[in-house]
C-alpha cells in the first residue's frame, strides 16, 4: 500500500512555475538572443515545407481535390490549439513547451507522457522532413545538368516502401535501395549548425523562410494560367473520412506552433512575443498550405498526385514545358526544406534539455558548450537517432507517427490552461484565451477526433512507444527526478 501511495505521488508530484524554484543540475541558462521577427520566422520555417512541399503527395490520393478542407481542418484546429498556447506559453516562459506545461499543471506522470510524444513529434518529423529533402534535391540536380547527373536508386530512398498494390498501411515491400543518403547526411549539416549556437541558426533560417516564401508565391503564379476547374471533379471521390484521414497527415506540418514554444528561453520579452509569433506563423502557414493547394489540384488532376517526387516542380515543368521554373522551384524547395530540419532539431534539443534538466534523462542532455551555450552532446545525440529515421524508415508511415505525437501535445496544452486557470487563477497572463473554456474545450474535441481517423499501425507503433517511456520512467526517470526527495 505504502509503495503504491509512493507511486501515486511521483505520478502527480508537479514542477514548480517559477525557474530558479527548482534546482538545476549539470547545465547552464540559455541565452536570450532571439528577436520576435526571428520567431515568426522559426515558427513559419518549421511548418511551410512539410505540409506543401510533398504531403500533397500522400493526401491528394486519400481525400482527392477535397484535401483543400483536409487543410483547412487541420488549420481550424491547429488555431484553436494555438490560441491556448498562446497563453501558457505567456504565462509559463520557460523551454519545453508542452511537457513543461504539463508537469506544472498535471503532474510528472502526464508530463512524461506528454515529453514522449514529443520525441515521437520531433524526432520522426525531423526523419520525415529529410525525406522528402531528398526527392527535391535530386530532382534540382537532374534538371541542372540535363539528366547526367542523379543520385543513384540505391541511395535516393529507404530499404522499405508501400506496396502500391496492397491495402493501406500494412502493406509494406522492399525497395531495392540501401538508404537514403541525401536525409541522412542533411541531418547532421543541420546539427553542425545548431553547435555553433540558437542566434547564429534563426538568423540562417530566417534567410531561408523569406526565400521559401518568395518560391511558394512564384508557383501560385504560374500555376494559376494553367488552372481549369475540372479537375476538382468529382470533389470529394472518398467522402468524408478521406478528408479526414488526409487531415490527420497534414496535422504533422503544425509542428512550428510547438517550436514556437519550445524556444521559451531564448527569446526577447517571451510573455510578449510568444503569444505574437504562434499567432502570426499560424495565420502565415494556413494561408500559404490552402492557397498552394489550391493552384496545384488547378493545374493538374488528382489521379496524378500518388508517388510523384518533387511534385510542385513537376507541375510546372508540365504547365511551362521548361525547366527553368521548376529547377527555381526545386532550389527553393531544398532550402525550404533545409529550414525546416533545422528548427525541428532544434526544437527536439530544446525539449530534451528540459527534460534533462528536471532530471528525467540524463544530465549530459542539458549540459551547454561554455563557448556557445547550445546543448552540444544533446545535439548529437538527436542527430543520431534522427538521421538513421531518415535514412532507413519509409516517409508514408513516418507522416502518422508525427502527427499522433503532435495532436496528443496539442491536447495536453489544451488541458493544461484549464487546469493552470483554476490552480492559479492569480498567475499574471498578458493574454487570455477568449471564450474561456469553450475554446480550450472545443480544442480538446477537435485533436481526439483528428487522432482517431489514423491509420491502425500508427496507432500501434504509438502504443508501442508509450510502453517503452513507461517502462523507462518506472525503471530509471522516476528515482533521478529533480523533484524526488534527496
Amino acid at each position: 500500500m505504502a509503495k503504491t501511495h509512493n507511486w501515486l505521488r511521483r505520478l502527480t508530484r508537479c514542477r514548480p512555475i517559477e525557474l530558479e524554484a527548482l534546482s538545476i543540475r549539470g547545465s547552464g541558462e540559455l541565452s536570450r538572443s532571439i528577436s520576435l521577427f526571428q520567431l515568426v520566422m522559426l515558427g513559419v520555417g518549421s511548418t511551410i515545407g512539410t505540409g506543401i512541399f510533398f504531403a500533397l503527395t500522400e493526401t491528394v490520393p486519400k481525400a482527392g481535390p477535397a484535401v483543400v478542407l483536409s487543410f483547412l481542418i487541420a488549420g481550424f484546429v491547429a488555431g484553436l490549439t494555438a490560441l491556448c498556447y498562446a497563453e501558457i506559453a505567456a504565462s509559463v516562459p520557460i523551454s519545453g513547451s508542452s511537457y513543461s506545461y504539463a508537469y506544472v499543471t498535471m503532474g510528472e506522470g502526464v508530463a512524461f507522457l506528454v515529453a514522449g510524444c514529443l520525441v515521437l513529434e520531433y524526432g520522426i518529423s525531423v526523419g520525415a522532413v529529410a525525406v522528402g529533402w531528398s526527392g527535391y534535391l535530386n530532382e534540382a540536380m537532374m534538371i541542372m545538368s540535363g539528366g547526367w547527373i542523379h543520385i543513384p536508386p540505391l541511395l535516393q530512398q529507404s530499404p522499405f516502401m508501400q506496396d502500391p498494390a496492397g491495402t493501406g498501411e500494412l502493406s509494406y515491400m522492399l525497395s531495392g535501395s540501401v538508404m537514403n543518403l541525401p536525409a541522412f547526411l542533411l541531418v547532421w549539416i543541420c546539427a553542425l549548425l545548431l553547435m555553433r549556437g540558437a542566434k547564429e541558426s534563426a538568423t540562417v533560417n530566417t534567410i531561408m523562410v523569406i526565400i521559401k516564401l518568395f518560391v511558394l508565391i512564384m508557383f501560385a503564379a504560374v500555376s494559376l494560367t494553367a488552372f481549369t476547374k475540372e479537375n476538382f471533379q468529382p470533389f470529394m471521390p472518398l467522402g468524408v473520412q478521406g478528408i479526414s484521414a488526409a487531415a490527420g497527415i497534414i496535422f504533422f506540418s503544425y509542428v512550428g506552433l510547438d517550436a514556437v514554444a519550445t524556444a521559451s528561453e531564448e527569446v526577447e520579452n517571451p510573455k510578449r512575443s510568444i503569444p505574437l509569433a504562434i499567432i502570426l506563423s499560424l495565420i502565415i502557414v494556413t494561408v500559404a498550405y490552402v492557397g498552394v493547394a489550391v493552384t496545384s489540384l488547378g493545374a493538374q488532376p488528382a489521379s496524378e498526385f500518388f508517388g510523384q517526387e518533387a511534385g510542385l516542380a513537376v507541375i510546372l515543368k508540365n504547365i511551362t514545358g521548361t525547366n527553368i521554373w521548376s529547377l527555381v522551384l526545386a532550389l527553393g524547395a531544398v532550402i525550404s526544406v533545409f529550414s525546416v530540419t533545422l528548427v525541428t532539431l532544434y526544437g527536439q534539443t530544446r525539449i530534451l534539455f528540459a527534460v534533462s534538466r528536471d532530471g528525467l534523462l540524463p544530465a549530459a542532455f542539458s549540459r551547454l558548450s561554455a563557448r556557445t551555450q547550445s546543448p552540444n552532446f544533446n545535439t548529437l545525440a538527436v542527430a543520431l537517432f534522427c538521421s538513421l529515421i531518415a535514412g532507413f524508415v519509409p516517409s508514408s508511415l513516418l507522416w502518422g507517427l508525427v502527427s499522433i505525437g503532435t495532436l496528443v501535445a496539442f491536447t495536453a496544452v489544451a488541458v493544461a490552461v484549464i487546469v493552470l486557470r483554476r490552480k492559479r487563477p492569480d498567475l499574471q497572463r498578458s493574454f487570455s484565451v477568449p471564450f474561456y473554456p469553450y475554446l480550450p474545450i472545443a480544442s480538446i474535441i477537435a485533436c481526439l477526433y483528428v487522432i482517431l481517423n489514423l491509420d491502425y499501425l500508427v496507432w500501434l507503433l504509438f502504443v508501442g512507444w508509450l510502453v517503452i517511456g513507461g517502462l523507462y520512467y518506472f525503471l530509471y526517470a522516476a528515482r533521478r527526478s529533480a523533484l524526488e526527495p534527496r
